[in-house]
């Protein structure tokens, strides 16, 4: 049943209505090798952000290792907020989020992300990716005009390349040609997806903050209930003055994975301060 569907079922192809109602999310391997941090190769992964309306691409990243929350978070901050580059004009927040089923997708931190921004999550039915054909034949333009270009890519029966790229460099690229892809006309389109985006000029919806949208993007939420010794988390005890009044109360805490160095409190949304690891507090004053 699974092979007659893919072959023969109608697909109906709906566009959205308006730049920014329907963005799509997803992953790709890329078809490349390049040299890793160790300095053995690595083929690494792309994640894409792009408005549904206008194709245009608003945010990506390249990494190595499998995909995760925060590779998706990084992917969604340079989409979400404002470029430095004038000509790289998508940003704001969608109305909709369009994303597969893999773990990170379906992740509580994206959940609640999505929530605080009044982002709509909608997930596509497993095993069924025809509902992101657009960002899928994106990947395909990426590897065809751009992978086969560069050294180190895995063509179809070749030998395996040896490497001579590093991440940045490959970032770097990507980004070159994303910004060439954005202003070039769409096939589909007849105008650019800049143009598409652009349209006859509105605003967008944005976060209140760059600070605010970090705060959702890059720190895992997690609850706590505040301890006489401060707040045990990951087998870590966390220290701040303005702590005492809740002891006993739950709180809800937020850590960037990358460094838990120090965490921030919240108590039902309301930021209290930001505790510190004990350990380093006594480093310290020592």
């Amino acid at each position: 049943p699974a092979s007659y569907r893919d072959r023969h079922e109608l697909v109906l192809r709906r566009r959205a209505d308006r730049p920014n109602q329907t963005w799509q999310s997803d992953h790709t391997e890329l078809d490349i090798l390049i040299v890793g941090s160790d300095g053995k190769p690595d083929r690494p992964w792309l994640t894409t952000v792009m408005d549904d309306y206008s194709r245009a691409i608003c945010g990506y990243t390249v990494f190595t290792g499998a995909p995760s929350a925060l590779n998706t978070a990084l992917a969604l901050r340079q989409a979400i907020w404002r470029k430095t580059d004038p000509a790289w004009a998508m940003c704001g927040l969608p109305d909709i989020l369009h994303v597969d089923h893999g773990s990170d997708f379906t992740s509580h931190h994206l959940e609640r992300t999505a929530i605080a921004l009044h982002i709509r999550i909608i997930h596509s039915i497993v095993g069924r990716p025809q509902g992101r054909g657009k960002i899928e034949r994106f990947f395909g333009t990426i590897n065809t005009e751009l992978l086969a270009t560069l050294p180190g890519h895995l063509g179809p029966g070749s030998r395996t390349p040896t490497p001579s790229m590093d991440l940045p460099a490959l970032d770097q690229a990507i980004g070159a040609f994303i910004t060439v892809y954005n202003d070039r006309p769409h096939s589909e389109l007849g105008v650019s997806p800049r143009d598409a985006w652009v349209a006859d000029g509105w605003l967008p919806r944005m976060p209140d903050s760059l600070e605010y949208l970090d705060t959702l993007l890059l720190t895992v939420p997690k609850n706590r209930i505040v301890q006489r010794d401060g707040i045990h988390f990951q087998g870590q005890r966390y220290l701040a003055p303005t702590l005492a009044p809740f002891v006993g109360h739950p709180i809800t805490i937020r850590y960037d994975p990358r460094d838990i160095s120090e965490i921030r409190v919240y108590d039902h949304d309301t930021f209290i301060c930001v505790a510190i690891d004990g350990r380093e507090e006594r480093i310290g004053d020592s």
